[in-house]
């Protein structure tokens, strides 16, 4: 019973009539190749940071400089880029 509720609910909600009319979730958060690329670029980002800091000695400028700004750039900067670029629609 419950079934056929939710069953009759999504198929009134994806009818072809709705498609045309609205923009869908999924449609409107499609991530590009670009988009994987900028996250991948983040994880290694991340990735690199946290060797170059365990690398490191404990007081080194590696340690205390160049990995926290890795990290920063990784975390702060392009993983949240990647989720919200979107590449300019085409018409």
């Amino acid at each position: 019973m419950l079934v056929l509720t939710v069953q009759r609910i999504f198929a009134a909600a994806m009818s072809m009539e709705n498609h045309k009319e609205s923009l869908h979730l999924f449609e409107g958060w499609a991530y590009t190749a670009k988009n994987y690329l900028l996250f991948l670029v983040g994880i290694i980002f991340i990735v690199l940071g946290y060797i170059i800091m365990a690398l490191g000695e404990v007081n080194s400028f590696q340690s205390l400089t160049i990995a926290p700004s890795m990290l920063f750039l990784g975390y702060v900067v392009i993983i949240p880029f990647a989720l919200i670029y979107r590449d300019k629609a085409v018409k």
